[in-house]
């Protein structure tokens, strides 16, 4: 168990930090509206720029931004991707549950195994990803039932929610991965599904955080326009260069994950 952090009392900046993590904000709306993984950017602007505040208050702050940037991407997407509503629903209120169950776990249980963890994870993810060239590159079926869709839905949603309320990093990453993985979407699909689960489990842990008191509001506010900016950017690209690139954005983002998580894991 963890006892509660004790926020330090910080004012809006209005110099070069306030516009550093902006710019950062902004280039994470592009890369997550993509791919997910845009706390790569984000988190370690935030943390750099404002290290006496707490580390929670800004993980909080972050998801402020990061829904706004998120469900805009979840809207632009729905617009000119079609979407399987039968089992996104229901996966949708399973990642948001379980992303309200990650987040309470978070206020008690500090997340220091899954650092170590993740790494590995992600190296798994990145080598399957590549060695097989047609992975994602295609949709089809995987001969599942309705309730086998069903019941694999409500998984994938349920555990990543989970996760993203307790930890987080690559959150989106992982949700393309399973898409693909286990209900044979292509990357474009996969992508526009993620956000719309992703926009769920931000939502979910920004209420419990921000019950909590653990979010800066005027500065994740501010954050979230320059997401927004950024998410239809990304989402554009994606939707203008479809599959391909995606694949290779998710390859590249995936890499720097694991780049990042190991070395704060074992360096």
């Amino acid at each position: 168990m963890i006892s509660r952090p004790a926020w330090v009392a910080i004012s809006p900046e209005t110099g070069v930090e306030l516009w550093w993590v902006i710019l950062a904000a902004f280039g994470a709306g592009v890369v997550d509206a993509m791919v997910g993984g845009g706390g790569l950017v984000t988190v370690p602007a935030l943390l750099t720029s404002f290290p006496n505040a707490a580390p929670v208050l800004l993980l909080g702050t972050n998801k402020c931004s990061s829904v706004f940037g998120t469900s805009v991407a979840a809207w632009r997407y729905s617009r000119h991707v079609r979407l399987d509503w039968t089992w996104l629903v229901p996966a949708t209120l399973a990642a948001f549950l379980g992303a309200c169950l990650g987040a309470w776990t978070l206020t008690w249980v500090a997340p220091d195994f899954l650092r170590k963890l993740l790494p590995a994870v992600l190296l798994l993810v990145l080598v399957y990803t590549l060695k097989f060239p047609q992975f994602g590159v295609e949709q089809g079926a995987r001969g599942h039932s309705v309730r086998q869709r069903w019941m694999i839905a409500l998984a994938i949603g349920g555990s990543i929610g989970w996760y993203d309320g307790f930890f987080g990093p690559g959150t989106g990453s992982f949700f393309i991965f399973m898409l693909v993985r286990f209900l044979g979407q292509d990357f474009l699909h996969a992508s526009a599904s993620a956000k719309v689960l992703n926009a769920s489990t931000n939502l979910a842990t920004l209420a419990v955080l921000g019950w909590s008191g653990a979010v800066w509001w005027q500065l994740g506010l501010a954050m979230a326009a320059a997401n927004i900016a950024g998410s239809l950017l990304g989402s554009a690209l994606a939707l203008k260069h479809g599959t391909t690139l995606v694949r290779r954005v998710f390859a590249a983002v995936v890499t720097l994950l694991l780049l990042k998580t190991a070395w704060q894991a074992y360096v």
